[in-house]
């Protein structure tokens, strides 16, 4: 079945029921050691897990690691530009949990993103990240302990999906052709605008069922957790792109508001909720201009529809949510893109999950990581129904790799993801108390350490630290 590689002769393979893992105690599981400084970080990674689980579990449960390849790796071994070679992919599939190093991809031309191939292949629609911040780590914000979010972003849609011509080629040309004489004309809200004939062309495709599969895992995980942090913040551009991203918004209100109606209420349910508790006696137009303070200046048809929406809402869910029931459910809000992007920096223990598309949840957990420490404490996770990979969610540098310097914080805290996903939370304690006791005495790699007050000097190694989160396991 395999052509340069053998599996495990011991362990079992980890199944999936309802999108959901089925765990035996001794899972095999592939990993991909990496490109650049994954030479380092992942056998540091490595043991670390491996000490956890023995620790935790005493022998009762074991880990056993299948080593498969991609990016520059792959091609030592299987040839010029066999950067996810099928043996790779036969081995994802097979043992549906793997977990990754970072991997190279050029700019500009060559090859696509090999993360954004292998999400598309196993259909990993849920990229994970979650952001929470580590006594002691650095970070250039005062109130770093303030964050604690989970970015749900989806992974295979949007600009990502990779669907584009370039400047001057046939196919752009022709679709350029199209779109400014027969389409645009022909859809009378985009009134005289012409795509210039010099443009590249890319395609935004956002699906009603990719965006609610997405929310679906976000409100899910959201009723895992402690109620106070049972909150889901749709996060979207649709002010501007109504028919991709404010549809996104839409079509997630849609699903919590019916596969999990009695679970949840939005944002602005609980505002007319709230009013009538406040004041039973509050008219229909008064709680309507209440929650909308441009009632006023609206035309009598929007004001209608506004005081509808108000009678539907009070008909509707008053018994389950009214009186004050609506605090113990999971909210769900939205905001816009570039509002969270400051809210999360300037408000950040006012957001739990956040549930967004691609490009927006790209850059937002990227921001959100850096408020806790940097992409060396970012984990990540791409999750579907009968797969998931877990990566270290920072690049290769090469310029690092073999110094045996860099920060495995990234992919050890993707495979405490992993742990958790399995079942394992018992181990999965373990590493984040190490990592959190590590940190707080002092003992972190040169990325952390120079920026300590005072620096840290000497800093760690990438393998040293490996040692010093084991050490403060407890």
């Amino acid at each position: 079945m395999y052509e340069k590689i053998v599996p495990p002769t011991t362990g079992s393979k980890i199944t999936f029921k309802a999108g959901e893992p089925i765990v035996p105690d001794n899972p095999i599981i592939p990993f991909i050691r990496g490109d650049g400084t994954g030479i380092d970080i992942w056998p540091a990674a490595q043991k670390v897990f491996d000490a956890a689980v023995q620790k935790a579990y005493g022998g009762k449960r074991q880990i056993t690691w299948f080593k498969i390849y991609a990016g520059d790796e792959a091609c030592e071994v299987y040839g010029t530009y066999q950067y996810l070679p099928q043996d790779t992919q036969l081995a994802i599939k097979e043992y549906g949990v793997a977990i990754k190093g970072p991997l190279t991809t050029p700019v500009g031309g060559g090859i696509r993103s090999l993360n954004v191939a292998l999400r598309q292949i196993y259909d990993l629609y849920a990229c994970v990240r979650p952001c929470k911040y580590y006594p002691g780590t650095p970070s250039p914000h005062k109130t770093p302990e303030k964050l604690d979010v989970i970015i749900y972003r989806e992974n295979t849609e949007d600009i990502y999906l990779g669907i584009e011509w370039r400047q001057g080629s046939e196919i752009g040309n022709k679709l350029i052709s199209i779109l400014n004489q027969e389409l645009i004309p022909a859809t009378p809200e985009h009134g005289k605008k012409q795509i210039p004939l010099d443009s590249g062309i890319g395609i935004k495709p956002i699906s009603k069922h990719g965006s609610q599969r997405l929310v679906r895992r976000a409100i899910e995980h959201a009723l895992r957790l402690p109620q106070p942090k049972q909150m889901v913040t749709l996060v979207h551009k649709g002010n501007i792109m109504k028919y991709t991203e404010g549809a996104f918004r839409d079509w997630g209100y849609e699903l919590a508001t019916t596969e999990f109606r009695s679970q949840i209420v939005t944002e602005r349910e609980s505002w007319i909720l709230s009013n009538k508790e406040k004041n039973p006696d509050l008219s229909l137009e008064e709680n309507a201009r209440q929650i909308d303070p441009g009632y006023a200046a609206m035309t009598a048809p929007k004001q209608a529809e506004i005081r509808q929406e108000v009678e539907e809402v009070l008909n509707s869910i008053w018994d389950t949510h009214g009186q004050g029931q609506w605090k113990n459910k999971v909210m769900v809000n939205d905001r816009i893109a570039d509002s969270i992007f400051q809210q999360i920096q300037t408000r950040p223990d006012e957001y739990s999950i956040l549930a967004t598309m691609n490009l927006n949840g790209d850059y937002l957990s990227d921001a959100a990581a850096a408020v806790v420490g940097g992409l060396g404490m970012g984990p990540g996770a791409n999750i579907g129904d009968n797969c998931a990979i877990f990566e270290a969610t920072h690049g290769t540098a090469p310029k690092y790799a073999g110094l045996d310097r860099i920060n495995p914080g990234s992919v050890i805290l993707s495979g405490v993801m992993m742990l958790e996903f399995m079942g394992w939370q018992e181990a999965a304690d373990l590493i984040k108390r190490g990592i959190g006791e590590a940190i707080s005495h002092r003992q972190v790699t040169y990325d952390l350490a120079r920026m300590m007050t005072p620096p840290v000097e000497p800093p760690l190694k990438c393998s040293e630290f490996a040692d010093a989160i084991i050490k403060f396991f407890k």
